[in-house]
């Protein structure tokens, strides 16, 4: 099946029902999305489908075939951080940084969604 990822086509042999999470680090090795609870409570393994956030350990990847999604690794644009990652960095928002990627990921789809969001959207 083909996938898009951070805008380049892929074709992945795996399992239809292997996790978006593993395909992304295991057969393309994009690591920025990381493993964190397994059961999508923690989200650090947030990408955007189709500028959704979701959660990828639990999105089998045959799910996706067909849709765009954007891992921590697409949102840098022409060599630049996007305004989020700038203002995570400015802010010296990461302390041990483990699940810094899919925070900034849930971030970026609800300024997506919503550009300027309430304290209750937030």
């Amino acid at each position: 099946m083909q996938i898009t990822v951070n805008g380049r086509v892929h074709e992945v042999s795996a399992d239809p029902e292997k996790p978006l999470l593993w395909v992304l680090r295991e057969d393309l090795g994009l690591m920025g999305t990381k493993f964190g609870c397994g059961v999508g409570a923690c989200g650090a393994c947030t990408v955007h489908v189709d500028g959704e956030a979701m959660r990828g350990c639990q999105v089998p990847v045959s799910a996706v075939s067909g849709q765009t999604i954007t891992t921590i690794e697409g949102l840098k644009r022409d060599g630049a951080l996007s305004a989020v990652q700038k203002a995570w960095l400015d802010a010296q928002v990461p302390q041990c940084g483990y699940c810094q990627s899919g925070m900034v990921m849930a971030v970026e789809a609800l300024l997506y969604r919503t550009a300027a969001p309430t304290d209750a959207e937030i």
